[in-house]
């Protein structure tokens, strides 16, 4: 598969950099002696806590629906909500029966609704697609949907601006936008970059689909990087995976509280999924090798933080 088959490019991403300016942060890259030869792409500092804010911005500011609708483990949910508020749009957010509470209480303190359901994230997403065609909302899912690629997209493009010598960066993936979005903005770069994808060792879609050459959908999982239970790969992201993703790694829970627990010490405030990257990172044993390394922490929003963020009781 070539460039040329795929949905999106480069300039999609340049597009959503433009649209999106107004509206979220240029994030730092960050070091610190307790991890020596990393750099941290500080997406826990984004507006609303993640970077879901980019991708959410990005497809609601393209759309005058007054009504959306989207699924969400939290963060995803989060970015919707604070969008549509500032836009003045009515937003409904479908979660899972086993997400966060915390993240439930900011996406109501926010203005949205939301509507819990039983099942994984595949009746989740099933349910609020199914929703938003019998309202006539427009639908905006958290990872496979063009406009959120190329918003999840303008991360890669500030970390290859200000690291322009990177070696490799690796990337949280669970619906896989940021993957997605990641791997276009590293098109057409001056001098070649490891793109490396960081999945829970129970939510390995990407993986494997990839070994079996087909989409697979995988059972739903408890990981503790919450924003990472996703089951099946996405039909837009999937092929970008497969035509530029180096490699792809499994991390378990103890290796992501692991690594949650270094960036604490060398004081960037993550939670659990916003680790997952750098859980990777050590498990390659790339750190300490010749060469740069980024790593994206890509959410800081614990159920302290929310409370401190939005005045609200943990």
């Amino acid at each position: 598969m070539t460039a040329a088959d795929l949905l999106l490019g480069r300039a999609d991403v340049l597009a959503a950099a433009e649209r999106i300016a107004g509206e979220v942060h240029r994030t730092p890259l960050l070091t610190s002696p307790v991890l020596p030869g990393l750099l941290f792409k500080a997406e826990h500092l984004q507006r609303g806590g993640s970077f879901k804010a980019r991708g959410a911005a990005n497809a609601v500011l393209a759309t005058a629906a007054p009504e959306i609708v989207t699924g969400s483990s939290g963060n995803h949910g989060i970015a919707v909500a604070s969008i549509g508020r500032t836009l003045g749009r009515r937003v409904r957010v479908v979660m899972t029966a086993a997400a966060s509470e915390a993240k439930e209480r900011a996406i109501r303190r926010l203005g949205a609704r939301v509507t819990r359901v039983d099942g994984g994230v595949a009746d989740r997403d099933r349910y609020a697609k199914a929703l938003a065609a019998r309202t006539g909302a427009v639908f905006v899912p958290s990872s496979d949907h063009e406009l959120v690629i190329a918003g999840q997209g303008t991360v890669g493009l500030e970390v290859f601006e200000d690291a322009p010598d990177l070696d490799a960066v690796f990337v949280p993936t669970g619906g896989g936008g940021l993957l997605a979005g990641v791997c276009l903005a590293a098109a057409g770069l001056a001098r070649p970059v490891r793109i490396v994808g960081v999945e829970p060792a129970g939510a390995r879609r990407y993986a494997r689909s990839l070994a079996l050459g087909r989409p697979v959908e995988v059972p739903p999982c408890d990981s503790v990087a919450d924003g990472l239970r996703g089951q099946r790969p996405g039909e837009v992201i999937l092929p970008i995976v497969r035509s530029r993703v180096d490699e792809l790694l499994g991390v378990t829970d103890a290796e992501i509280v692991r690594a949650q627990g270094l960036l604490r010490r060398a004081g960037i405030a993550a939670e659990p999924t916003g680790a997952v990257a750098l859980a990777g990172a050590l498990r390659s044993g790339l750190p300490g090798r010749t060469g740069r390394t980024a790593v994206i922490v890509s959410g800081g929003n614990t159920a302290a933080a929310l409370a401190e963020a939005l005045n609200l009781t943990p």
